[in-house]
């Protein structure tokens, strides 16, 4: 385990938090890390005050992860008298980037935990139960257990769910089992981190196969969009990074598979991504691979190989080839999609490359149908990443169109698509890759953005964790 240098960092106490966020003295001692964190503590998307609005509307919003947090904490500032309810089972918040660092052994589970009550004001109306239906056209949502609520306006903020079941071959009960991992399991009703603890424990498997012989080890990474769309590379460089620190002398075979073309969709991320798999002599690329089945007993998966013909020429006229790959150890990334409470709804895109995802326009984040209803994270059909990072720089463009629209104004807010990806590169170095609609972009310009380094993993365990939940998840950047 490494030795994390300033741990009071790490240890907010959720029976003790402060609405005022973080205390001078540690925000202070996290800015001396370096000036990166200081601008980060003093980005210029900080909540300003302003007038609240005197607008009236009962609104509902459903789901209480980020989106959904980040969404109640600006709207209800922004209102006078404000009349919210929130529809959502899980008491327990998880901070999904943390497990990463819990698999790598410097965060504990208890890390990356807190109560939504510490989050949702009295005044909100908290409705422990999830969503089953949308029925947009009377204005109304229906939970599992059969309450029916009506609004004047709704937030859907759901995220996104792994199907495991469909890989044939597999289930959730498998992960932990015979060689498999998955970063991505996790229950976020409960509040558990299993696949954390999962994948830290894989890593030290595959350090002991190597003791005894050079394993195949493989990495997928699906044909849909998925939380964080760097995640499966990070797990590949650090059970590289991991195996390489246990003895140099050990080595084995790492194989991503990808249903991707490239490493990254932006070429300059990628070209520095080839460069880092340079670092590691064991990393062979499959692309445009996509994981169908897997027979876990005999460790082999098959795989469907992407045509590359244009779809619209239409001259797909046969099963697509399939290949089967032997494997001694693997990490799964799921195939992801909205909950089915969407899925099965009028609320999704029919066609395109949003279909079957939340019909938003990817500007206003107002759905395109139904203009009482905005969408916000994971759920929605934008086109770029699906990362925290996202829903925050969507929160604020929702709260000024929701309000602009209660009052019966123009939309005039806009999302530019913005997203980031701190990729883990190494142990202790992060690739912080910040990208919108128009292409690469940076932050701190005097550093380049292509370079994985020491200070952007300082960066990402020490100051992103507390800027979560004193920050973020208060609406305040």
């Amino acid at each position: 385990m490494n030795t994390i240098k300033y741990p009071e960092l790490l240890r907010t106490d959720p029976q003790n938090d402060s609405t005022k966020g973080i205390s001078r003295r540690v925000a202070l001692k996290a800015i001396g890390i370096s000036p990166i964190a200081a601008a980060l503590l003093t980005t210029p998307t900080l909540t300003t005050a302003v007038q609240a609005s005197e607008a009236k509307g009962k609104i509902v919003i459903v789901g209480g992860g980020a989106g959904g947090i980040m969404a109640l904490a600006r709207i209800h500032r922004a209102l006078v008298e404000p009349d919210i309810t929130i529809i959502t089972p899980n008491e327990t918040h998880l901070y999904q980037r943390g497990q990463i660092f819990m698999a790598t052994g410097e965060y504990a589970y208890e890390d990356i935990i807190k109560g939504n009550d510490h989050y949702i004001p009295e005044d909100v109306s908290w409705i422990k139960d999830e969503v089953a239906r949308f029925q947009p056209d009377k204005d109304r949502v229906i939970t599992r257990k059969g309450k029916k609520i009506k609004y004047d306006h709704l937030i859907i903020a759901t995220g996104i769910v792994p199907y495991y079941d469909a890989i044939e071959g597999l289930s959730e009960e498998d992960i932990g089992t015979k060689g498999i991992a998955s970063i991505y399991l996790n229950d976020l009703e409960a509040g558990t981190a299993r696949g954390a603890e999962i994948t830290g424990q894989w890593f030290k498997d595959i350090a002991l196969s190597a003791r005894h012989t050079r394993p195949t080890v493989l990495h997928t990474l699906p044909d849909t969009p998925i939380k964080c769309e760097a995640v499966p590379q990070q797990i590949l460089y650090l059970s590289a990074d991991h195996l390489r620190d246990e003895d140099p002398d050990l080595g084995c075979e790492h194989i991503f598979t990808t249903a991707r073309s490239t490493l990254f969709e932006l070429e300059s991320v990628a070209d520095s991504l080839e460069k880092v798999q340079g670092r590691y002599d064991t990393i062979t690329n499959k692309f445009r691979h996509v994981l169908v089945a897997i027979d876990i007993d005999k460790k082999i998966a098959t795989y469907k190989i992407k045509d590359t013909i244009d779809e619209q020429k239409n001259a797909l006229d046969s099963e697509p080839e399939k290949i089967e790959i032997k494997y001694d150890l693997i990490h799964i990334v799921p195939p992801m999609g909205p909950p089915k409470a969407i899925s099965d709804s009028e609320l999704v895109s029919q066609k395109g490359a949003a279909k079957g995802w939340l019909e938003v326009d990817s500007k206003s984040l107002q759905h395109k149908r139904y203009k009482n209803i905005f969408g916000i994270g994971d759920v929605c059909g934008i086109a770029l990443g699906k990362t925290g990072s996202s829903a925050r720089h969507q929160a604020p463009v929702l709260e000024k169109n929701l309000v602009a629209q209660m009052e019966e104004r123009a939309l005039l807010a806009t999302y530019d698509g913005y997203t980031s990806c701190p990729i883990n590169t190494h142990q202790e170095k992060v690739l912080f890759t910040e990208y919108n609609e128009n292409g690469l972009i940076t932050s701190l310009p005097l550093l380049d953005p292509s370079r994985p380094r020491w200070i952007w993993w300082a960066v990402d365990i020490y100051i992103h964790r507390p800027m979560y939940w004193q920050l973020m998840m208060r609406g305040l950047i």
